[in-house]
């Protein structure tokens, strides 16, 4: 048994790590993907395992950004660390109506909405949004181009949009790029605020599942811990090469064929779902 979960733990994690950083939902393509595999451990773990996995994919952004991130460098003079921690206030705004809105709502979302349907359609809705907005784009230059002229307004506006993505299939990262780009942002500073963004969102969300888990009377075996280790090294792994894919696919191209992708799949499983 412990074989076959590894392999599916590995699928995942290979999954979360693609799907986190690219605006196309990483928690509705792992609640389409437990449709067709599904590990042999309890359903209060796999709820848990589909969002701490995302620690692994975050971690790729502390790696990769760490110095950026860090406003205790010896490397920054007095500008860029207070250039720092005016960044890391501008995510805590950002980070505020998620937690003020989701953790309240959070038993009743997943209770309502983590299902094959509610996914397969916010994938469509965001991917027409997608290609609308970026039709829409084509001819304009953004406002805001460096993320030091990202305001605190910009970043309240963001974290709103952020809050649709409690919705499965919504995407975080989509949720978060298409407010800021909405609101004149480029795609490249919406991008990495999106990412900036994921930090806290992840380690909480994650923290509020474990916190769940053992209160529901689970606990963490050999098994569970060891799948759980597994499909977070693997997500931080493959997100080091998307990340970085992404931010250089932005460079000569936008979201365009995300919102496509989206659509296609999204229409895919709604047939599946009508005709199965």
């Amino acid at each position: 048994m412990l074989l076959s979960n590894l392999w599916k733990a590995i699928i995942l994690g290979i999954i979360e790590g693609v799907t986190e950083w690219l605006p196309i939902s990483s928690t509705g393509h792992l609640i389409l993907v437990d449709e067709f595999i599904k590990m042999n451990l309890s359903k209060d773990f796999m709820e848990m395992f589909n969002v701490v996995i995302q620690l692994g994919a975050i971690m790729a952004v502390v790696v990769l950004y760490f110095h950026k991130l860090n406003p205790f460098s010896p490397q920054k003079n007095e500008v860029e660390k207070q250039d720092t921690w005016i960044l890391w206030s501008k995510v805590v705004v950002a980070c505020a109506p998620a937690a003020i809105i989701g953790i309240p709502l959070d038993d009743w979302l997943e209770a309502k909405f983590h299902n094959f349907f509610t996914v397969a359609l916010m994938l469509i809705v965001y991917g027409i949004a997608f290609v609308v907005i970026e039709k829409r784009n084509r001819d304009r230059k953004p406002k805001c181009t460096d993320l030091r002229d990202f305001t605190y307004k910009a970043a309240a506006v963001v974290g709103f949009f952020q809050v649709l993505s409690l919705i499965p299939g919504t995407s975080r990262s989509g949720a978060t790029i298409l407010g800021a780009i909405l609101i004149g942002a480029s795609r490249f500073v919406a991008t990495e605020f999106s990412f900036f963004l994921g930090i806290p969102v992840m380690f909480g969300a994650s923290f509020l599942k474990i916190v769940k888990f053992v209160m529901k009377g689970n606990s963490f075996g050999f098994t569970e811990t060891f799948i759980l280790l597994v499909g977070s090294i693997v997500a931080f792994v493959v997100s080091i090469i998307v990340i970085k894919f992404l931010l250089n696919y932005l460079k000569r191209n936008d979201f365009t064929a995300f919102g496509w992708y989206r659509i296609v799949l999204g229409v895919l499983l709604i047939s599946y779902w009508l005709f199965s």
